[in-house]
């Protein structure tokens, strides 16, 4: 094989996103080695600009003629473009939201960066790694960064703890999901790209064995952790309560992202023969996630815990459209993960603004902020109703998006589980609101009656600022202007190969259903 012949197979130019990441990373790394600690007042910048870049390099991989590149291992189809960009976009919040929050713990600033950086890179391969050797390596980049920013305030023993905690229950995950790969490969003769190991399955006739359904059970049992779906959730609350929150922000959209497009791309593209038995298990999770996640967060006094249990049902609500496996099914969770990320990064927001003023996050604390901080208390207050789903707001399309794929698609109980948790959802959510907005001067928290003056000119506060201000006003306006979203998640899913199987027998099937008249 000649030079040339080999750059073609590479394609190397469908990863030029996750190339400027990996420039950034280096420019970030080498700068804070030469400057110091001083290259904290432009590394952020540095870092925000070629995650922005990133995404913008996406825009022209939009429904390239070749996206297969590295023989094989990597795809950049449409829907890997947009779940490559969620991610991206999740690490630019949370640098703006990091700049001061890390500054004020006495850390460095630039290494928290380099470690989210990789993070991202990670997550960003792993939503277009089409074969094994591909998606484990990119699967552990993001871990392993993961753990390292879970416990990044050394001298916080809550951080070394969630670390701890996570590193543990992560590496069991991921030797679970290794397993059911390594089953994969033997069952597939040899084979590590997951079309073709759907291919030698199916000639080898094992569709059928109790090893690719062992295989499967590994395999789902390592994206649930990633999702954080009941029963792998024992992590999240821990973990959440003790972690940096600016890390926890990423983990909720960033880490939740990449798993959905792991499960999508791993159980449609290996796992077809199987289908019905994905889909079961999977509902099952769903309808624990929805229950257990918004049953119990009704109980947190914790602000942190309580988005951690909200963040699991959230998982369950998303996983409705993956387990539907229509076209509007898929085009769902696109949609609902676009919105998710604006206003779950802009709710974490605004609980470090708060944390970095009163130092601390119970949600009594709130009580009466409306009269001190109307800025924080609105901000707060869209980004919580807007996750309960209600409307004009983006998280309201987004829910009525994804119940109303699984109605058309028969899955009726799953979605009135959704419904029912949904309510009790909202109530969790607007006991917050009615705390900031609600209380009488005379019933304010201490740490509100204490609330320092605010200075938007401190070092730190104005990407903070920034951060907040451009959740608030997505939140706002994605749901009265959520049709060009609508079909950038639509043609995210018609544009991709590896779904067009799965839609063809579902336009067969409504065919069947609905006969065109005999004229």
């Amino acid at each position: 094989m000649d030079f040339s012949t080999l750059v073609g197979q590479l394609n190397a130019g469908t990863i030029l996103p996750e190339g400027i990441v990996i420039a950034t990373l280096m420019v970030v790394l080498i700068g804070d080695l030469i400057v110091g600690r001083s290259s904290a007042r432009w590394t952020p910048y540095v870092a925000i600009a070629g995650l922005l870049a990133a995404v913008v390099a996406l825009v022209p991989q939009w429904d390239i003629a070749e996206p297969v590149s590295f023989l094989g291992s990597f795809s950049g189809d449409t829907l890997s473009v947009v779940f490559r960009g969620i991610i991206a976009l999740s690490a630019a919040l949370t640098i703006l939201m990091s700049v001061r929050y890390v500054e004020q713990s006495g850390t460095s600033l630039a290494e928290f960066i380099v470690i989210l950086l990789t993070a991202t890179l990670g997550g960003m391969f792993l939503s277009g790694a089409d074969e094994l050797v591909m998606v484990f390596v990119s699967l552990e980049t993001l871990s392993i960064s993961s753990y390292l920013l879970t416990g990044y305030m050394k001298r916080d023993p809550r951080s070394n703890e969630a670390a701890l905690k996570y590193l543990l229950i992560g590496a069991a995950s991921s030797a679970i999901f290794l397993y059911g790969s390594s089953l994969l490969y033997g069952l597939s003769d040899g084979e590590t790209r997951l079309g073709a190991i759907a291919t030698n399955v199916a000639i080898a006739g094992l569709e059928d064995s109790i090893g690719i359904v062992i295989a499967l059970v590994f395999v789902i049992a390592g994206i649930a952790f990633k999702i954080a779906a009941v029963p792998f959730h024992q992590w999240t609350p821990d973990v959440y309560e003790g972690s940096p929150t600016p890390v926890v922000a990423f983990l909720s959209v960033g880490s939740k992202a990449a798993g959905f497009a792991l499960a999508i791309r791993l159980l449609v593209t290996a796992f077809p023969a199987v289908s019905d038995q994905w889909q079961f298990v999977l509902t099952a999770l769903a309808i624990l996630s929805m229950v257990l996640g918004n049953v119990v967060a009704l109980a947190q006094t914790s602000m942190k815990r309580l988005l951690a249990y909200s963040s699991i049902g959230q998982a369950g609500f998303v996983m409705i459209g993956l387990i539907v496996g229509t076209q509007a099914g898929y085009s769902s969770m696109v949609f609902y993960l676009l919105v998710y990320l604006f206003m779950n990064l802009g709710a974490f927001s605004c609980i470090i603004l708060f944390a970095l003023r009163t130092g601390t996050d119970e949600i009594t604390e709130y009580s009466g902020l409306y009269q001190k901080d109307p800025l924080l208390t609105l901000a707060l207050s869209i980004c919580l109703l807007s996750l309960g789903g209600i409307p004009p707001l983006a998280g309201f399309f987004g829910k009525i998006y994804l119940f109303w794929a699984g109605w058309q698609a028969g899955a009726y109980a799953l979605v009135l589980v959704g419904l029912v948790t949904s309510v009790i959802s909202i109530y969790y959510y607007i006991r917050v609101v009615k705390m900031m907005v609600v209380k009488e001067p005379d019933e304010m928290s201490e740490s509100v009656k204490n609330y320092p003056p605010i200075r938007w000119t401190l070092p730190g506060m104005r990407p903070l600022q920034v951060g907040i201000v451009t959740a608030l006003i997505f939140t706002s306006l994605a749901g009265i202007l959520s049709n060009p979203l609508f079909t950038l998640a639509n043609d995210s899913v018609d544009s991709t190969p590896m779904l067009q199987p799965a839609l063809r027998v579902e336009r067969a099937l409504m065919a069947i259903a609905h006969p065109n008249p005999v004229e």
